[in-house]
């Protein structure tokens, strides 16, 4: 397995950090064909061939994923996707 790992810090309350998770889940469900559900500040990624979590704490926004064989030639992609979203959300890095 090929991994993303990607943290962003913030500033924002905990209504607005995870307003900022859900709008980045939507872009990359709609994107990559990825579906997502909660688990209290937690937010579950899945489909075929990746899986991982972003994880809503009060200063920072964490995503992981470990993309499996088919997608390994898109993790550059779909990880400057997600560094694009987090810093247009966030601020930047």
């Amino acid at each position: 397995m090929s991994s993303i790992d990607v943290r962003r810090s913030h500033t924002l309350d905990h209504d607005h950090a995870r307003e900022a998770a859900e709008t980045l889940a939507r872009d990359l469900s709609r994107q990559f064909d990825v579906d997502y559900e909660w688990d209290g500040d937690v937010m579950r990624f899945k489909r075929s061939g990746v899986k991982g979590h972003l994880d809503v704490a009060p200063d920072s926004l964490h995503v992981h994923l470990e993309l499996g064989l088919m997608l390994r030639p898109f993790k550059s992609r779909i990880e400057q996707e997600i560094k694009s979203q987090l810093d247009r959300l966030t601020g930047p890095a």
